[in-house]
């Protein structure tokens, strides 16, 4: 079975991975030059913590980990106002916990790929012509190939979803909030392996310091129009504008911007698709990852659920011998619920990044003081950390 997968990142590799193993012949393409990097640290458990286990990637990204050792809040002054321990986490979790920069994690799933999976960089699908036979696709640079089956990986903003279901803005569910990332060198002050945290009602900025004397810097803020700026100029001077006189060290941090190598911007948002009409499927099409149903930045584990769908989708296609429809609707019936819980947990963790108001903030900073209570965190945080789904073995 040949399976076109757009998008070599998270959900992308990981489908490609476990097709590979159970025999199938997955390409994927990916419409950056080359594997991406930047973005933000992300915390990794659950689920997809047990997916990456089966893969045997645990002790690589056990590496490259950061034993972080607390979330801190501070005031304009810099003074700590309320701080979190993240060995709450841990035992939470039972010690099945990493916190890492995405994109490392990425290069590691992808790094088990090599001479199993035809990659193509700099390239995306264009258009899509589906028959009973199968799928012919046409790509940006000229070339037509034909496959058994299409699978849109290529997140938020996915090409191929747009091509088969529609404009993204019948999906989209603007959760009112933007993000910006970016790392620079060099940068003075260094808590290491703390997350320090400077909030104000509607925005926040976040800093952790990383290996190699880099630093890396997470905004957030609320925006009514979903709509943004498009190019890197016009991001950048938004966030200067909102920031630039918001107090603590927000100054020197978009000076620093300058020489920043890696810049990310977007808004904050979910993919909800509609169950009566196929949900994620389209004939011989799917969807996994975010491009199907992205539970955004608020959720906290939108990579570790890239996993879990991608490692089901692959699963179930082994399952039922290959029969697509089949496959598509048990992986839909067994992930789509699991995913849509934690779309609805992610809405209450909003007030996080971007308080509404500073009673808000107040009550979001109280809450975090009292979770180095053992019996406090599993009532405040137990519910969203748990992963309520079977992983089958295939």
């Amino acid at each position: 079975m040949r399976v076109l997968i757009s998008g070599a990142g998270i959900a992308g590799s990981t489908l490609a991975y476990w097709l590979a193993r159970y025999g199938m012949q997955p390409t994927l393409v990916e419409k950056a030059p080359r594997l991406r990097t930047g973005g933000y640290v992300i915390d990794f458990w659950g689920a997809g913590f047990e997916i990456a286990d089966r893969m045997g990637l645990l002790p690589e990204i056990t590496l490259k980990r950061y034993k972080v050792q607390e979330l801190r809040v501070v005031n304009r002054a810099g003074k700590t106002i309320s701080r979190f321990p993240f060995a709450a986490f841990d035992r939470l979790t039972h010690g099945r916990f990493i916190t890492l920069p995405r994109s490392e994690l990425a290069a590691s799933i992808f790094g088990l790929l090599k001479g199993n999976v035809e990659t193509i960089f700099g390239d995306s699908v264009s258009r899509i012509d589906q028959s009973d036979e199968g799928v012919h696709v046409a790509f940006e640079s000229g070339m037509e190939r034909d496959f058994d089956l299409v699978v849109g990986a290529d997140g938020l903003h996915s090409r191929v979803r747009e091509i088969v279901f529609g404009p993204e803005n019948r999906f989209e569910r603007y959760l009112g909030c933007k993000v910006a990332a970016f790392e620079v060198a060099g940068y003075k002050p260094r808590d290491e392996l703390i997350y320090v945290l400077y909030t104000k009602v509607h925005q926040q900025v976040g800093r952790f310091t990383m290996r190699g004397d880099r630093t890396l810097f997470l905004f957030t803020f609320a925006d009514e129009q979903a709509a943004g700026p498009c190019d890197l100029a016009s991001q950048k001077s938004l966030l200067r504008k909102r920031f630039g006189n918001s107090g603590w060290e927000c100054p020197q941090i978009l000076d620093a911007l300058d020489s920043a190598n890696d810049f990310y911007f977007d808004r904050i948002s979910q993919i909800r698709m509609d169950e009566q009409e196929g949900l994620w499927t389209r004939g011989r099409v799917t969807l996994v990852g975010d491009a199907a149903s992205c539970v955004s930045l608020l959720a906290g584990q939108g990579t570790a659920l890239a996993m879990v769908a991608a490692y089901t989708l692959a699963g179930e296609l082994h399952r039922v011998n290959r029969n697509y429809a089949q496959a598509f609707a048990r992986h839909q019936a067994l992930f789509g619920p699991f995913v849509r819980e934690k779309q609805k947990g992610a809405l209450r963790f909003a007030d996080f990044f971007a308080p509404k108001s500073k009673s808000s903030l107040f009550l979001r900073n109280q809450i975090m003081r009292l979770l180095d209570f053992p019996w406090i965190a599993d009532l405040a945080i137990g519910r969203d950390i748990a992963d309520k789904i079977p992983l089958p073995e295939y």
